[in-house]
């Protein structure tokens, strides 16, 4: 991964939002919930005031406006503080 976080953010990969049918109509993109789930790709260094408690690789739970969206090799990603994480998936 070529993204490094600063400070106490992190870099997640968002869930696959999943595609549904209602009767035959397929569901576009922009009328689909946005998954609240995704996986830690890469962490920052924390601050002095903020240890970092996210590693790579952790399952974790956001809050639906949290975080910017970025685009890197085609693949969407969110950068967010860890304070905008709420949970660990075990």
């Amino acid at each position: 991964m070529n993204i490094k976080p600063l400070a106490d953010r992190v870099l997640i990969e968002p869930a696959a939002a999943e595609t549904k049918t209602i009767g035959g109509i397929i569901i576009p993109d922009t009328a689909k919930e946005k998954p609240l789930q995704g996986v830690i790709m890469a962490v920052g260094n924390g601050t002095k005031d903020e240890e970092m408690v996210l590693k790579e690789g952790d399952r974790v739970l956001y809050g639906k406006y949290a975080g910017t969206e970025i685009e890197h090799e085609g693949k969407k990603y969110l950068i967010m503080r860890q304070s905008d994480v709420v949970a660990i998936l075990g």
